[in-house]
């Protein structure tokens, strides 16, 4: 469900679960994780991102373990690792990334997005909560403003804005992330090392209070979740109460 391809300095990983929307699994982040420690051994210099087919990642697999927790602390890990991979890695994102598809994204130091492409965060819709990096990641891409419509009002944001608010560095497809990669490529390696610590330096890391991670948590053990759950399998609209 990963493949991997290489190209003078430059690997190319491809979310290669097309038939379902490039939807993370177990299978799928256990292979991200291997495919980007194997492109560090092979003396990469940088790494593009992508998924084949028409998404780039549709989130995680809501007919999988989604909800487990092992899976996401999996996910987090492997969240972790891409951002802090030593040498650049550009996400490529031929169609939409929603929810742990985004997260990948922000993930990556710099974004080339298909004219066609957006992003989103659907959690409300389904009664469950993203963590304190990925809401601080976005504010950091975005600014609060449309990262509070991008969470609160579950709203997409398409190409050619992200591209205005820098979320976006470049609209193209997935050539242009690859030439540009192979041109980063060429770069002073620590120069460039250095760099990616200081912008991942945004404070996203940072331990959040307990409060807030009690409130993440409670929504993952709430009766809402169940409802969305249900709603779900039932193929109607959820009806959420706050429990």
């Amino acid at each position: 469900m990963i493949h991997s391809s290489t190209s003078g300095a430059v690997t190319t990983i491809e979310l290669a679960r097309p038939e379902k929307r490039n939807a993370l699994n177990e299978e799928m982040v256990a292979g991200l994780a291997n495919a980007f420690r194997q492109a560090v051994d092979a003396d990469a210099r940088a790494i593009v991102l992508t998924g084949q087919g028409s998404v780039f990642c549709a989130g995680a697999d809501l007919s999988g373990p989604v909800y487990d927790r092992e899976f996401l602390d999996r996910l987090i890990d492997t969240l972790k690792q891409i951002e802090s991979t030593p040498i650049p890695v550009i996400a490529a994102l031929n169609g939409p990334a929603m929810g742990a598809g985004l997260q990948l994204a922000m993930a990556a130091d710099l974004r080339v997005m298909a004219p066609g492409a957006l992003i989103a965060i659907p959690a409300a819709k389904i009664g469950v909560a993203v963590d304190e990096w990925t809401i601080r990641r976005l504010v950091s891409l975005v600014g609060a403003g449309p990262a509070a419509g991008i969470l609160i009002g579950c709203e997409g944001l398409g190409a050619e804005r992200a591209e205005q608010l820098g979320f976006a560095n470049r609209l193209g497809d997935l050539d242009e992330a690859q030439s540009w990669a192979a041109s980063i490529a060429s770069l002073a390696p620590l120069t460039l090392r250095h760099y990616k610590l200081v912008l991942n330096g945004d404070g996203a890391r940072d331990e959040p209070p307990a409060e807030r991670v009690a409130a993440m948590m409670a929504a993952w053990t709430s009766e809402d979740l169940e409802e969305g759950k249900a709603a779900r399998r039932e193929k109607r609209l959820p009806v959420y109460h706050g429990k």
